[in-house]
């Protein structure tokens, strides 16, 4: 098991072994995860990046494709009737 110390300015080094292991460099963020004995530090995954084909089925719509003047119409239709509502 490796020690390591907590700095005057907070900070913890990693062993060079354990940085070497995992293959975080400089820079790496990571997520703090408080626990009631202890905490876990976990190297934060970025989000992946998606194309709009990976997400655009996820709306429902099954109708024909609607122009900007239509959407934009739409909307201010719905905010028309919300204002009304309330």
């Amino acid at each position: 098991m490796e020690t390591t110390r907590l700095s005057s300015k907070g900070q913890v080094i990693l062993p060079k072994t354990i940085r070497e292991n995992y293959h975080w460099s400089a820079g790496t963020e990571f997520e703090i995860e408080e626990l009631p004995d202890s905490i876990v530090l976990r190297p934060k995954k970025p989000i992946p990046t998606t194309q709009l084909s990976d997400v655009v089925g996820c709306a429902g719509y099954r109708g024909s494709a609607k122009s900007l003047d239509e959407m934009d119409e739409a909307i201010a239709q719905g905010v028309r009737e919300r204002h009304a509502r309330g």
